[in-house]
């Protein structure tokens, strides 16, 4: 069998030897944080140096910091706690979110809360003038992600929450795909609650943060032992609260190597793909190298239906995504790349590429030469991959020239 290639990052990353080393001691050995004996000292030591760790990289006060099961918990109790158990009000938001905060919105909607959705624009950016356009006398809640999941378009989060503030409305963000892939500085963007997870990043999966800016009150949604401020109640859970810290120095220790790593084999895969299939790759998402996230490619294939190319490039060994992997099992275009004004052919077309940091050069390459292989074969068969007549296609072309 070919050797397997993974190019889908955003869907989950594999865990650092190191973090492993990291978090050993602490699956091994017992003590709870609350215990008053050594174990429990120790335990509690560990626990406390990583949420500083946590709150140092990401901008944020150690007391701010809360530790939850991953991004999807976060999320959740940043929105079910911020809109608390009085009277509902009105939610901006837009179709980018995540499934993480696009079904809570729906069940708040389904007990009243009006949800607004705003356009985005043809880059796949909000727009901030028309989300704080929508904010009025009932809005009491807005959210906007920080990175885009399948496109890889970082959202103007920080300009939403300054105009928001003035206005009293507190401002969510989910920023799983952002965290460990470009700086973060939740102090900086001014929102209220931000939400992050490990395995994005080579953590392990089953932990992430919840940021809660001091000042902040959310309605509990868990009650126990009132452990990290009753907010997420619970025996801590040191060995992975570790890895997350740990996973987290380590990006910030080689953020720049890493940072420049991912734009050059990014940026290596795509013209790979344009200079043998020309205008028949259409790339998705801002032009702007500082609005995008270094290690994502959401890239267009003109003709091809991206569930065939899917199936194809895992039987070839390339493992790459639609898009979310939490919303994988639709075959309905992305509600996204709609709205981006994308045509619905080219939508269904479309395939999101996604580095790690292990990802390498030989890894691109041969990436590239597979899919282009599958691409051409499925052309000088007469058909393309969703079986229609590929003869006269618009955009395909072989060559270098496409690059000129």
């Amino acid at each position: 069998m070919r050797e397997r290639i993974d190019l889908d990052a955003n869907a989950t990353t594999g865990l650092d030897p190191e973090v492993l080393e990291a978090m050993r001691p602490y699956w091994l050995a017992g003590g709870n944080p609350e215990s008053r004996h050594g174990l429990g000292r120790a335990a509690r030591r560990a626990w406390e140096h990583a949420r500083e760790t946590v709150a140092r990289v990401l901008g944020a006060h150690g007391d701010e910091v809360v530790f939850t099961s991953g991004g999807t918990e976060a999320n959740n109790l940043a929105l079910f706690g911020l809109a608390g158990e009085g009277r509902p009000g009105r939610i901006v938001a837009t179709v980018l979110e995540h499934p993480a905060v696009g079904e809570p919105l729906g069940a708040l909607a389904a007990r009243g809360w009006v949800v607004e959705r705003v356009p985005i624009g043809a880059d796949g950016r909000a727009d901030v003038a028309a989300m704080v356009g929508a904010l009025g006398p009932e809005t009491r809640l807005a959210t906007l992600m920080l990175a885009h999941n399948e496109t890889g378009a970082l959202q103007p989060v920080g300009e939403l929450a300054a105009e928001a503030a003035a206005r009293g409305v507190a401002v969510h963000t989910d920023a799983v795909q952002a965290v460990g892939r470009v700086a973060v500085d939740f102090h900086g963007l001014g929102v209220a609650t931000l939400a992050a997870g490990a395995h994005k990043l080579h953590g392990p999966a089953g932990v992430g943060v919840l940021l809660v800016r001091r000042g902040v009150r959310l309605a509990p949604r868990l009650f126990g032992g009132g452990q990290q401020r009753g907010i997420r109640p619970g025996t801590p859970a040191v060995a992975l609260a570790v890895g997350m810290a740990t996973a987290l120095a380590r990006w910030e220790a080689e953020r720049e190597a890493r940072t420049a790593r991912w734009r050059r084999l990014r940026d290596r895969l795509e013209s790979a793909l344009r200079a043998e299939l020309g205008e028949a790759v259409v790339r998705h998402g801002p032009v702007a190298e500082e609005q995008r996230l270094p290690q994502t490619l959401h890239v267009g294939f003109v003709g091809v239906d991206a569930n065939a190319l899917l199936m194809q490039l895992d039987l070839a060994g390339v493992c790459v995504s639609l898009g979310s992997a939490c919303a994988s099992g639709s075959t309905a275009p992305s509600p996204t790349l709609l709205a981006m004004g994308v045509p619905e052919a080219l939508a269904r077309g479309s395939i999101r590429f996604s580095l790690s940091a292990t990802t390498t050069e030989a890894e691109i390459d041969e990436a590239a030469r597979r899919v282009i292989e599958i691409v051409r074969r499925r052309h000088d068969q007469g058909a393309w991959l969703d079986g229609s007549d590929a003869a006269g296609a618009p955009g395909f072309q072989r060559g270098a020239s496409a690059l000129q």
